[in-house]
């Protein structure tokens, strides 16, 4: 257990992939409108590696890559619900998808806008991204 967080679960849409991660029940979730991001509505709040567990379906997860092929789109091959990635902003902690979470954990959620049109420049400014990976 970590002390002020809570066991969120959570999974794709068919249920293939569920997943468990140790967070926050006050949710700082990104808004990104990149390319990637705004097909996708990829809207995801950021972890350590070691506060996300996948519970099951390792086998049923495809992965997606472009430009400079750092960040992890992964997804499920039967339903194609990205439900958790890893971020290029945070290759060492997971994007979690706040609306593929179970009902019942989750008290609010706050919502920034980054611009990921200026990856580069929106990341060197953020004061704290780069820390969410941080156990």
């Amino acid at each position: 257990e970590y002390r002020g967080l809570v066991k969120h679960t959570g999974g794709c849409h068919c249920g293939a992939v569920r997943f468990e991660v140790w967070a926050s029940p006050d949710l700082h979730v990104f808004n990104c409108n990149c390319s990637i991001c705004t097909k996708k509505q990829n809207r995801h709040f950021i972890v350590p590696a070691s506060r996300f567990k996948l519970l099951k379906g390792a086998e049923n997860l495809t992965t997606y890559t472009f430009n400079t092929h750092c960040a992890q789109h992964t997804f499920c091959k039967t339903c194609g619900v990205q439900s958790f990635y890893t971020p290029r902003s945070n290759p060492d902690g997971f994007g979690i998808a706040p609306h593929c979470l179970d009902e019942g954990t989750v008290n609010s959620i706050v919502l920034e806008d980054i611009n990921g049109k200026e990856w580069e420049k929106a990341v060197k400014e953020h004061k704290t991204i780069r820390d969410m990976s941080k156990p």
